[in-house]
């Protein structure tokens, strides 16, 4: 879930995630690996900041209804 909504702001602002990824001086492929595996809140707090959200944006479930 929160690779998927990270993947949502990049698309929505036009960069990818490996750029997201070198902005922030994290590891290739970093955020991808969250697509299983949960982020350190250190890291999960840079990426809140450089898209100016607030963290519990990407730690709350989705509330639409599928």
């Amino acid at each position: 879930m929160i690779y998927e909504k990270i993947k949502h702001l990049c698309k929505e602002r036009k960069i990818s995630i490996y750029r997201v990824e070198k902005d922030l001086d994290l590891s290739n492929c970093s955020i991808c690996k969250w697509k299983t595996s949960k982020p350190t809140v250190d890291k999960l707090q840079k990426v809140a900041n450089y898209f100016d959200v607030p963290i519990e944006y990407f730690l709350e479930e989705d509330k639409e209804v599928k």
